[in-house]
């Protein structure tokens, strides 16, 4: 049996690794993507050469530091990349690499699954040429290219500026950035976000780079509509009572982040609502337990915190586990991860205030948008189902199947919940929240089971 199992490669999975090995454990390291790093650190393949200044800018050093302590720990820990986790249960895992699938057990369990974008539909979403902002990272970091030759950037939220900034920094054509979020809500957070000073200027900087290099960005800025024919051929965006048609070949657009707890739900994880992330999140304490015993959670798969935190949360949750098993632990160093944790919630506070959520989205979407591509199941339907008397979030998906698609409603949950809130007048926890399903994510109708 595998006695300590990690799922994801990211801030919070790497320091993970790397205190348990310290303390005379070797885990088991399971990363769906080919190369660890998470999606902030995401590492270019072998045969590109773009230096890591120029692929991850401030955060070269932490991205060389996390990359090279997971080179060293190899030897040392159970590595095992590309590997998908679809399915979850009290005690095993079920894995599928190269189209085989094993069956995982494990004593020991830290999910450390990172989080995807924030999707609010817009009328063309669903157009070739239309991506996340974390589909669009990857384009850049993972596979050297643009999504477009010329591009713009929606939604809102710190990650709008860092991509933005790394596509004009990368030579691509930024025609703009549309920020729902009004400058005056950024000025109102200030003392929040002067809790973490050097992230803080790192987002100014941003700014006034993309502004410095002729990059228009507008704030208090609503993306209306995405319209073209084969592909996304121009934006319709609001600002004030004025409506603007920008041309364009691709947009990338999110709302924040949304955590990803799908293998939380399905091992029975406790989950509460969280005013802050505007979400159902699985519970833990300081340290990072679960309300299963065997169960340990870090990074933002947990909350939405940044790298930086992850790293803490990481550590946190790999000490917390040493102490379960018995073994004896710096409590000093563990008092100074959970500060550390608690200082930078705060400035996650002030950026909630400073991208505040666009709370009028729902009541303003009109009834043939699309919320769930998979199912093509659009607002009207939603609103439909609702005015027959439905508002728990798991009913309206029994009877018009949102969220029963491809991404299990990791896509299309947010969205569904906002529009069955607004529609039923029910407080957005009281919907409730989609209830996790095998397979998390797509398999292959092939795939073989190992002996």
């Amino acid at each position: 049996m595998s006695a300590v199992v990690i799922v994801g490669a990211g801030p919070a999975g790497i320091r993970a690794a790397q205190t348990l090995v310290e303390h005379g454990v070797r885990p088991v390291l399971i990363d769906e993507a080919s190369q660890g790093g998470g999606q902030i650190y995401r590492r270019q393949p072998a045969n590109f050469t773009r230096p890591a200044r120029q692929l991850y800018g401030f955060e070269a050093r932490k991205a060389s530091a996390l990359h090279q302590t997971l080179d060293q720990l190899a030897g040392h820990i159970d590595y095992r990349p590309a590997t998908l986790v679809w399915n979850a249960e009290h005690g095993a895992l079920d894995t599928l690499r190269d189209g085989h699938a094993a069956h995982l057990p494990y004593q020991r369990l830290i999910i450390a699954t990172g989080a995807t974008d924030r999707v609010l539909p817009v009328p063309g979403w669903t157009l070739p040429g239309v991506y996340t902002l974390g589909a669009a990272q990857i384009a850049l970091k993972h596979q050297g290219c643009a999504i477009g030759e010329r591009v713009l950037f929606c939604g809102s939220g710190p990650l709008l500026y860092l991509v933005a900034y790394q596509y004009a920094k990368a030579g691509a054509k930024v025609l703009g950035v549309l920020d729902s979020a009004p400058f005056s809500a950024q000025c109102r957070a200030l003392p929040e976000l002067l809790e973490q000073p050097a992230t803080l200027g790192k987002g100014l900087y941003y700014r006034a780079w993309l502004s410095a290099h002729g990059v228009p960005v507008h704030q208090g800025a609503t993306l209306e509509r995405i319209e073209g024919g084969q592909q996304v051929q121009r934006a319709i965006w609001r600002k004030g009572d004025q409506l603007h048609d920008t041309e364009c070949d691709a947009l990338a657009f999110a709302h924040a982040l949304r955590s990803e707890t799908q293998l939380a739900d399905l091992l029975g994880c406790a989950f509460d609502w969280n005013t802050l992330n505007r979400a159902w999140l699985p519970r833990r304490d300081e340290a990072g337990r679960s309300s299963q015993h065997d169960v340990y959670l870090a990074g933002d798969g947990a909350g939405i915190m940044g790298a930086d935190a992850a790293e803490m949360a990481g550590e946190r949750a790999a000490l917390a586990l040493l102490q379960d098993l018995g073994q004896s632990v710096d409590l000093q160093r563990c008092r100074t991860l959970e500060k550390r944790l608690t200082r930078i919630g705060r400035f996650r506070e002030g950026l909630e205030a400073a991208f505040p959520f666009p709370e009028r989205w729902a009541e303003q979407a009109a009834d043939d948008l699309v919320v769930c591509r998979c199912e093509e199941i659009s607002v009207g339907e939603l609103r439909a189902v609702v005015g027959e008397g439905h508002w728990e979030i798991n009913r309206v998906k029994a009877h018009c199947r949102v969220g029963m698609g491809r991404c299990q409603g990791r896509m299309c949950g947010a969205a569904a919940a906002e529009i069955i809130a607004s529609c039923s007048g029910k407080a957005l926890h009281e919907v409730g929240r989609l209830r996790a399903q095998a397979p998390i994510k797509p398999l292959p109708f092939g795939m073989e089971r190992d002996a």
